[in-house]
């Protein structure tokens, strides 16, 4: 369909001269959901067909306060592309970025493969080999972060990179909605939550995920990176920020930005 290659180029061409484009809401209004995730793959395929390679996925709108603003009653997902993933003590690059944000999450590392529909929390606490402390730093290629629901996720659900915390924790002995984050920016508390914001247990998002990706005839792999949504509303980063998120029982993870 011409209109999705058209996004998918112009989303593409924003991310790459960092320069946001008008939301495709305003300039398509009829838009829908299924249309959307159409782009957001279309993206995808030509990143791809360059050379990079897709890791994980990512769950947004878990919260029922982020639900609520954009008048949604379900997550939204992306893609994680090898590309995406950076290394903590390595500082981020602020000139990569157009309007960043940043998330505090926890990461699931897949050791079976999860496929739709019908899978339940026990089935992925089953499938995980374990679960890391994680930052998602978000963005948008979208003027001023004026976005539907069908704006992100034609934006891979404004995702732009990913920070790993360095400790691998088995979930077993865990109850992951009750683990305690405090997030820290320049070392004040920006913001405390625990596991249960995230649509009452992270393990719910990545179950709602393999049943939604199984819509498509996809499952999530073994060795698959799943960051599962954000404990707390998203931190917003300029030159010489630090960022720290500390995970009851799961440890920390921190990232550094400056301009250049």
């Amino acid at each position: 369909m011409p209109r999705i290659e058209e996004w998918a180029g112009r989303l593409l061409q924003a991310e790459e001269t960092r320069m946001p484009i008008e939301p495709l809401t305003a300039a398509w209004p009829e838009i829908d959901i299924p249309t959307a995730y159409q782009i957001q793959l279309k993206v995808i395929e030509r990143k791809c067909a360059r050379g990079q390679r897709v890791v994980g996925m990512k769950i947004g709108l878990t919260s029922r306060a982020m639900q609520q603003m954009l008048g949604v009653y379900e997550p939204d997902y992306g893609h994680i592309l090898d590309t995406m993933v950076l290394l903590e003590g390595e500082p981020v690059r602020l000139s990569r970025l157009i309007q960043p944000k940043v998330e505090a999450e926890i990461a699931f590392v897949l050791r079976e493969r999860l496929t739709g529909p019908g899978v339940t929390v026990a089935d992925v606490l089953r499938a995980t080999a374990g679960v890391m402390p994680a930052l998602e730093i978000i963005d948008s290629r979208i003027r001023d972060w004026k976005i539907k629901i069908q704006d992100t996720i034609a934006d891979n659900a404004s995702s732009a990179a990913i920070i790993l915390g360095g400790t691998l924790m088995p979930v077993e002995g865990l109850d992951l909605r009750l683990l305690g984050l405090v997030l820290e920016k320049d070392g004040e508390v920006f913001a405390t939550g625990a596991g249960a914001a995230v649509l009452g247990h992270p393990a719910a998002a990545v179950a709602w995920l393999a049943n939604a990706v199984a819509r498509y005839g996809l499952s999530l792999e073994p060795g698959m990176v799943v960051l599962s949504g954000s404990f707390t509303q998203a931190v917003a980063v300029s030159p010489g920020s630090v960022i720290r998120a500390s995970f009851d029982r799961l440890g920390t993870v921190t990232a550094k930005f400056i301009g250049a």
